[in-house]
């Protein structure tokens, strides 16, 4: 065996009584070189002595020391493995492919293996794993939090690479295999215990509205309308009191609920029961009433939760009403309304709108009109109402329209030069950029969503935005309207246009082109009058007729060329069905100009496959895959593209993927299906 050999400071001072000889020998030619012979020849005898002493110590005691190191080193180890054994936090080392090498008595105690266990760790804490291991930096210490059994622990992880062996050393670490991981468990369960009665014990708002009282008011006589409102009090008292939350009304319709995190947790368990409870209180046979819930949660204050109760029930109510809305910081939830949106009879909120319009462009110079992007009828035709009512006070509008679409095409070409239109009339993107100012008005149709529109720059710069729109509402909206006015009841944007020009000005005179394209849109976004058609949308379209507007010319003007019809009939041949009920297809977007249109068309069709209750269309267009996605009353396919992050209505919806292919998403919608039928959101 070679001998013990000493570094650092350790040599330094075990070996500092040879490196003095050198000094002391100078010193002692010094004294013969300045004639001090009496005092050299005596220090050369001391030196001599020195010299011999030094030797005989190292040669006589380097053994004695030697052992007395090994013996401190050994012993001092020895202490610190105790102190790991005994230490109160759980201590591990594992390989790099996890196996366990060592725990201390704690570790043991805590996970119920001792010493023998030799299986990977990941066996113990499954987000451990030898990938994720692998990718940790030397000397960094990796740190999260886990759930074992009933216990909270935050793992920290301390990698380590020892010197691999080399030869001579009689132990060591094998090239290759020289790295350790340090494992310890440190228990928070005390503190999640406490951040868990804090968070339960935040204070949380709600805003409660029932959504058709004025609908109720005009069913009934007085004497009934108070055993009515009584009724529905007493429900939405006891609910909330039930779950240990303060109830009060503010006015005849609107309550305000405070309760806890604890309580709201419930509510969420139970689905909102009361959104179901409410509507067993029947006013007449077509008249049943429906709560909207607002909630906000985990602002830092009070007040800035009440002003997220408060955006929270316009989102519910923008949704069609009759659900639950949670605003939690950046994160919405929904609860209840699988079923359709109920048409309201009353067109007081119209006329306000109108009028509200109208004073808003009387203030300003300019109007900017867009709709959102791959513009479809709808959008076209609702900017053409805008259009018109701008131009019926005289001031200038512009219509934002960058790719005009093979569908939309022949309505477009009606508003030429010739038939007195102005040329800068439609604007791309640039062009309305450059012409916006302070005092500008951009008008948003078909759409509450920045990102979809023709041009989300314009929304991004302008102080002055108004919206109307017939899409539920969804997490990402226009923020921080003048006026926004969605009905998600509506049939289409053209409806709800159509519905407030007469109450805009008496002076709109609609030209037949432009009465067409109104028309057309409401006839497109209704399937020809075959859904999500009510009372009003049939008035709307009276009032269109009378204004000009002609079946037969719109008819022709909506029809489709050869290529798109033979497109949508081999997209609709190639659908395949998924679990007997879900009618799916794709299409890579070749042969036609306008593939989403086609696709949405295509979905439309589908639906006349007898079985089928939904139906999607996956279109690869532009480096996006357009989801189409249609059904007939059954299903709620808003729900479901909202978790692809698009919207649209119950039966109507979509969304737009970027950076995914055609079957990556058919893979996403099969997911959200098979796990919809698991909650019991949809019934098969």
């Amino acid at each position: 065996m070679e001998k013990l050999q000493y570094s650092g400071m350790l040599r330094n001072y075990l070996k500092l009584p040879l490196y003095l000889i050198p000094v002391f020998i100078v010193g002692d030619i010094l004294l013969f070189i300045y004639n001090h012979f009496l005092m050299g020849y005596i220090f050369t005898g001391c030196l001599a002595l020195y010299t011999v002493a030094v030797v005989i110590l190292y040669v006589v005691n380097k053994r004695s020391i030697d052992d007395s190191v090994i013996n401190f080193a050994v012993g001092y180890a020895g202490v610190q493995k105790s102190i790991l054994d005994n230490l109160d936090v759980p201590y591990a080392l594992i390989s790099s492919d996890g196996r366990f090498l060592w725990m201390n008595k704690e570790f043991e105690i805590t996970t119920g293996k001792d010493r023998t266990y030799q299986k990977s760790i990941t066996t113990i804490i499954p987000q451990i794993t030898k990938e994720k291991i692998a990718g940790y930096e030397t000397d960094k210490v990796e740190t999260f939090p886990i759930k074992f059994e009933d216990m909270y622990y935050r793992v920290s992880i301390h990698k380590y690479v020892a010197k691999p062996m080399e030869k001579g050393d009689m132990v060591g670490f094998k090239e290759g295999e020289n790295t350790i991981y340090a494992v310890m468990l440190y228990d928070e369960t005390r503190l999640r215990t406490l951040q868990i009665a804090k968070k339960e014990s935040e204070m949380v708002v709600a805003l409660v509205y029932v959504d058709n009282y004025e609908e109720i008011v005009d069913s009934v006589d007085s004497v009934r309308l108070s055993v009515i409102r009584a009724v529905i009090e007493r429900k939405v008292y006891k609910y909330f009191q039930d779950k240990k939350a303060l109830v009060r009304r503010t006015d005849r319709d609107k309550y305000i609920v405070v309760t806890d995190r604890k309580g709201l947790t419930v509510m969420e368990e139970d689905n909102f029961s009361i959104l179901e409870q409410i509507k067993t209180t029947k006013v007449t046979k077509d008249v049943t009433p429906t709560l909207s819930i607002g909630i906000g949660t985990a602002a830092e204050d009070y007040m800035q939760n009440l002003e997220s109760a408060r955006a929270a029930i316009d989102m519910a109510l923008g949704r069609g009403g009759s659900q639950a809305v949670i605003k939690e910081e950046d994160e919405i939830s929904y609860y209840g309304q699988y079923g359709k949106e109920r048409e309201k009879t009353t067109r007081v909120k119209a006329r306000v709108k109108a009028q509200a319009l109208r004073e808003l462009m009387q203030t300003r110079d300019d109007i900017i009109i867009m709709g959102h992007s791959i513009s479809d009828i709808d959008a076209f035709g609702a900017a053409i109402g805008i259009y018109c009512a701008a131009n019926s006070l005289g001031k200038e509008a512009h219509i934002v329209l960058n790719d005009v679409t093979s569908s939309l095409r022949p309505i477009v070409e009606t508003f030429s030069k010739e038939k007195g239109y102005p040329e800068n009339m439609f604007l791309e993107s640039p062009e309305a950029l450059v012409m916006q100012d302070d005092n500008t008005l951009v008008v948003v149709v078909d759409t509450n969503r920045p990102s979809y529109t023709e041009c989300p720059k314009l929304i991004e710069r302008s102080e002055s935005i108004v919206v109307f729109d017939h899409h539920r509402s969804c997490k990402e909206t226009i923020e921080h309207t003048l006026l926004s006015y969605i009905e998600p009841y509506a049939s289409s944007t053209c409806e709800m246009v159509a519905e407030m020009l007469p109450y805009f000005s008496d002076k709109i005179e609609l030209k037949t082109q432009e009465a067409d394209a109104i028309y057309a849109g409401i006839l497109i976004d209704t399937n020809n009058f075959m859904t999500k058609t009510g009372v009003r949308t049939f008035e709307a379209a009276a009032y269109l007729r009378r204004n000009g507007a002609d079946v037969i010319r719109v008819r022709k003007l909506l029809r489709e060329d050869m290529n798109a019809y033979k497109t949508k009939a081999e997209i609709v041949r190639q659908a395949t069905v998924y679990r007997d009920a879900f009618a799916i297809s794709e299409y890579t977007g070749e042969n036609t100009e306008s593939p989403t249109i086609v696709g949405a068309q295509a979905a439309n069709e589908l639906l006349n496959i007898v079985g089928i209750k939904a139906s999607f269309v996956l279109t690869e267009y532009n480096g996006k895959v357009y989801v189409s996605s249609r059904s007939i009353d059954e299903i709620d396919v808003q729900r479901l593209m909202e978790k692809l992050g698009g919207g649209g209505h119950l039966n109507v919806a979509g969304a737009q993927i970027k950076d995914a292919k055609l079957d990556e998403v058919k893979k996403m919608i099969t997911d959200i299906l098979d796990k919809s039928i698991e909650e019991g959101a949809i019934n098969l």
